[in-house]
């Protein structure tokens, strides 16, 4: 799917379809692209393409209000939500620190058990991946399923976005698969206090969430979890 912003293509990714507009919100937000303007309108652009192709690009405007978009260097693929961007440092010099409470450990421990009831898709296919907003009271709010974990961070993001939910102060984001650099980029940049991954989380998503003083953990299954962040 092509994202494009005030008319401008920013990002060709590959996704589940499903939720395109949340996706495409929630790209331009934890990018930055945004720059804090609202969004005024989302839509599938057809551009005369033929109806197969219609719905593989999603454009959302602000009414040229943001910035003129940097567009990405190559396309995202199911595995990779930050190929092609080569300035990581820069990107995240954007985001202020977390700050509040803490989320109680024990109730993040229980959040993937949560969640797996929801996800319908894997069910059926196997092969998906699935984040979920969690509260400081362990309720599971959203959730969203895509082959890319990024994207179904995305959406969930741009789905609080367009609610006038974000930051999303004092919950948390669940997470199937490994946490990456690039998820903690994108919690961080939703306002998420804390991530947590089914599996281990890269050296680098750690010194990610360090910088962010976001909670971080991994291997979370079966009601236990392994801190990585606190």
């Amino acid at each position: 799917m092509a994202i494009e912003l005030d008319g401008v293509r920013v990002a060709t990714t590959m996704r589940t379809p499903g939720n395109d507009f949340e996706l495409a919100v929630g790209f331009c937000h934890n990018e930055g692209l945004l720059a804090g303007e609202p969004v005024r309108e989302v839509r599938y652009c057809a551009n005369g393409s033929a109806a197969a192709t219609a719905f593989n690009v999603v454009s959302v405007s602000t009414d040229d209000k943001a910035p003129p978009p940097t567009p990405r260097l190559a396309t995202t693929t199911s595995s990779c939500g930050f190929c092609g961007t080569d300035e990581i440092d820069e990107l995240a010099a954007r985001l202020e620190p977390m700050s509040g409470d803490q989320i109680d450990w024990g109730v993040l421990a229980d959040a993937p058990d949560k969640l797996r009831p929801a996800q319908d898709l894997f069910d059926v296919t196997g092969a998906v991946h699935a984040a979920a907003v969690v509260d400081a009271s362990g309720g599971v709010s959203l959730v969203r399923e895509d082959v890319g974990r990024h994207n179904a961070v995305d959406k969930l993001a741009g789905r609080m976005l367009l609610d006038g939910d974000l930051p999303a102060t004092g919950h948390a984001v669940v997470v199937t698969g490994r946490a990456s650099f690039e998820l903690v980029h994108k919690a961080w940049a939703a306002g998420f206090r804390a991530l947590v991954a089914v599996s281990a989380p890269t050296a680098l998503a750690v010194v990610t969430a360090e910088r962010a003083g976001m909670q971080l953990a991994g291997f979370a299954r079966d009601g236990a979890l392994t801190i990585y962040v606190d």
